[in-house]
């Protein structure tokens, strides 16, 4: 049957204007996906069985990754976490949003109202894609839809309320895709499984989610659309905490895109598929936001980080103490990357499409930086031992028969002491800055441990050397 589907003006999304859209059930949704090529699934809806899935290579290899929080939100600008503006001024009411609003905005003036202010009119996906490969990151990971539900390309199952019909009036999401992929750098789509003001996810959620109809409707439908007209090579799911997978029905999604997707090969998915799911089910870990480990997991994770410290949208009332800077990124980094992680870094663009200039500089520095030391990072395992303090803050990665020391501060006293190589006849040691200039060296302790005599510190804006050590254990 067909029924009226819209946004209502109570609801506080966009107008009046209402359309005709079929109902259909959430099973017929799920008959759909498995009607798929190849109906010899390798892989069951069941976690046991996804879980199993590897997850593709390039991944592992690529270390960094950009991350960009794009949409609605970035009009208004505003706050501790900007991107949930409208949440905080509406539900929470939370008083610095609330002043805001009365100070800027006549009254009646709704959260919708700001779409229109959304023009991206200076976005050139091409300039974003040069900045990004600058950066030395190798996926990029872009918002396709936020908790707002606005969504970034033109969007079937979100009329009116969509980067095509409303605002730009452009496919962003598939403009960028372009961009990024003629710079041969992965694509990967954030999506949001949840909308805060969606009435069909408001019906659901009353029933105690005992109905679908909004994942029926909404969340598969653009899931899907999403995987069939971009193709992109990761899933960054979120806004699923509220209720649990079986509601999102993330298993017969996860099913279908490992088995029947165009992208079942090289699509790499994360852990936010439902309640109780992060850090426990789905392809890599991000289990909370800015994820710490203190010890080494045992299982493939990625920390999205914001250079931005108090929001991954934009902000136009942040202040230069309360961004990274370009130490304090690179040190990060080479934590996460030593610990077998994968590093996400969030920028949040104008909503004239345009980057921060401070927030360029960052990620060009970080490319800069990558130049000289990115054989110790890319395509890097976690060597036996993670970090050392001895006379230098020293962390550890590995790639084949190959150890990098990458010390964080350039050491106070001269020789540096390095306690955890096993040294040999073989041993070499360059900077990786003088990669051609072998470093003197002296074995301590029956060949554990060694002293290294450095070179006059090189300058680097990141705070942070690589020596490669070759001919050790």
């Amino acid at each position: 049957m067909c029924k009226y589907a819209g946004r209502s003006s109570k609801g506080g999304m966009m107008g009046p204007q209402m359309r005709p859209t079929c109902v259909i059930s959430c099973t017929a949704v799920i008959a759909i996906l498995a009607l798929g090529p190849g109906c010899a699934a390798r892989y069951t809806a069941d976690w046991t069985s996804l879980d199993a899935r590897p997850l593709p290579k390039w991944f592992d290899e690529a270390k960094i990754g950009i991350f960009v929080h794009w949409g609605v939100f970035s009009v208004p600008g505003f706050g501790q976490y900007s991107e949930w503006f409208w949440y905080w001024w509406q539900s929470k009411k939370r008083a610095a949003e609330v002043e805001f609003m009365q100070r800027n905005y006549p009254t009646g003036f709704k959260y919708a109202d700001f779409a229109h202010k959304f023009h991206a009119e200076f976005f050139d996906p091409g300039t974003w894609a040069e900045i990004f490969q600058a950066s030395g990151a190798k996926y990029v990971v872009f918002t396709s839809k936020h908790h707002e539900g606005f969504t970034n390309w033109p969007s079937a199952d979100s009329w009116n309320w969509n980067s095509m019909d409303t605002g730009p009036h452009r496919d962003l999401v598939g403009e960028l895709a372009a961009a990024i992929r003629n710079r041969s750098l992965h694509f990967g789509l954030y999506h949001s499984l949840f909308e805060w003001y969606h009435p069909l996810f408001l019906s659901d959620q009353a029933s105690g989610f005992k109905t679908q109809n909004f994942v029926a409707r909404k969340t598969l439908p653009e899931l899907v659309n999403l995987v069939m007209a971009y193709k992109p090579d990761l899933i960054w799911s979120d806004g699923d905490w509220s209720a649990p997978d079986t509601y999102w029905n993330s298993t017969q999604f996860l099913a279908w895109l490992y088995n029947d997707s165009p992208v079942k090969d090289v699509v790499v998915t994360n852990d936010r598929w439902g309640k109780g799911c992060y850090c426990k089910h789905g392809g890599y870990y991000n289990c909370a936001d800015r994820f710490t480990p203190g010890k080494l997991p045992d299982h493939k994770w990625e920390k999205c980080q914001s250079i931005d410290t108090l929001s991954w949208g934009y902000r136009r009332d942040m202040r230069l103490s309360e961004l990274m800077d370009l130490p304090s990124i690179i040190k990060d980094m080479v934590y996460v990357v030593a610990m077998g992680g994968n590093y996400l870094l969030n920028v949040g663009p104008m909503a004239d499409g345009m980057i921060a200039p401070l927030f360029e500089e960052r990620l060009r520095g970080l490319g800069a930086w990558l130049k000289i030391n990115g054989e110790a990072i890319y395509g890097s395992k976690p060597w036996r031992v993670q970090t050392e303090n001895s006379t230098a803050t020293v962390w550890y990665t590995a790639k084949n028969s190959t150890v990098y020391a990458i010390m964080l501060g350039w050491p106070s006293k001269q020789p540096l002491q390095l306690t955890s190589p096993k040294t040999s006849g073989a041993t070499k040691i360059t900077l990786l800055n003088y990669p051609t200039v072998p470093l003197k060296w002296a074995p301590v302790k029956q060949r554990t441990g060694l002293l290294i005599v450095l070179p006059a510190m090189p300058v680097s804006a990141g705070n942070a050397w690589t020596l490669r050590l070759e001919g050790v254990a």
